[in-house]
């Protein structure tokens, strides 16, 4: 599911922890939303479907990724990072931020509720599968772990501190996207990658459209999304990244003065313009280099160097390798397994 052209490490976080200047919280552009989100990278790390019968409670641990999760079915409740309780009914979607725990539990039968165990975990095909035996689930949910990047590095849900939470309609068929990708994962057939993280990006863009329409706009939560000229600019970038960008012509781009802009870009992305664009270029010359048989030579150039050595130096900084062997890399799929220690840290193991 995960392919060498994001197995990269020192990623920027996006989040909430930065608050926008005063007048820049204003509503986004349709442009600039259109351009970021044509431009994230949605990688599915694993799906996995809990089914919790009645009477019985299902803890899960800490996950250094976002998760979507998306009840199909059934009422129960569910606590987020030890806070209250929360009503789970049918179609209801929620994204817990990174690092998060969460329980779900079923009223039944006698007494509190069963802690289910972590005998019940059953794992095929980059599925994983929760649910007791011999007992009929009432809640079925379908969650789904995920990393979203625009480029290499600018991780949107990186730093997301409280849950985004919409309630969705059988009509806006959600449920039926995440059963195909699980599906797609079961069957293991050619892109299957592509193919379940084209699902989860129809999703999440479902959300978006749902959050503009909505009076609590989740998106500005986000300190990119909150400040709208620092948005304009950084949605340019993500758009044209071969493009002769300059902090002046950024600053210019976003109505600010250039020490305005530095100062703003760089107190929400933790890194500078030129950072973020460097990673951004290698983005396009890393899929230009496997999915397309230009020379080097060109997908330099379009990534905006006009030397193809500059051009060699920042990738194999980036990637830890030349463009030739990443692109007979991934042509002989050699490309395909994440190292250990850049996979997420999973702690899905409940108690007993």
């Amino acid at each position: 599911m995960r392919n060498i052209s994001k197995a990269v490490p020192n990623q920027a976080l996006v989040g909430q922890s930065v608050s926008p200047p005063a007048g820049s919280n204003v509503k986004l552009s349709t442009t600039d939303l259109n351009n970021l989100m044509q431009a994230i990278d949605i990688d599915v790390i694993t799906l996995i479907e809990v089914l919790v019968p009645r009477g019985h409670r299902v803890e899960m641990g800490k996950v250094d990724a976002p998760g979507i999760h998306y009840n199909l079915s059934g009422v129960g409740r569910i606590s987020i990072n030890g806070g209250p309780q929360m009503p789970l009914s049918p179609h209801l979607l929620i994204i817990v931020p990174p690092n998060t725990p969460f329980a779900i539990e079923v009223d039944g039968g006698s007494g509190p509720p069963k802690l289910i165990s972590r005998d019940c975990w059953t794992h095929q095909d980059g599925i994983l599968r929760l649910a007791v035996p011999n007992e009929q689930p009432e809640i079925v949910q379908i969650c789904g772990y995920f990393t979203a990047l625009f480029g290499q590095s600018v991780r949107l849900f990186g730093e997301l501190r409280e849950p985004v939470i919409e309630q969705f309609e059988p009509a806006d068929k959600i449920d039926l996207k995440l059963r195909e990708a699980m599906d797609e994962l079961l069957q293991q057939e050619v892109g299957v990658g592509a193919m379940t993280s084209s699902l989860l990006k129809q999703i999440l863009v479902s959300l978006l459209r749902r959050s503009l329409r909505s009076s609590e706009r989740w998106t500005e939560r986000f300190s990119i999304l909150a400040d709208r000229q620092i948005t304009r600019a950084f949605a340019d970038m993500v758009a044209r990244p071969g493009a002769a960008h300059s902090v002046q012509s950024l600053a210019h781009s976003a109505g600010l003065s250039r020490s305005a802009f530095m100062a703003r870009f760089s107190n929400i992305f933790g890194r500078s313009p030129m950072a973020i664009l460097r990673d951004l270029r290698m983005r396009q010359a890393a899929i230009e280099l496997t999915t397309t048989t230009m020379p080097v030579d060109v997908i330099a150039r379009n990534a905006g160097y006009e030397s193809r050595s500059s051009f060699v130096r920042a990738f194999r900084q980036a990637y830890e390798r030349d463009p030739s062997d990443y692109r007979q890399i991934a042509r002989d799929g050699k490309g395909q397994q994440v190292p250990e220690n850049r996979m997420p840290k999973f702690a899905f193991d409940t108690k007993d």
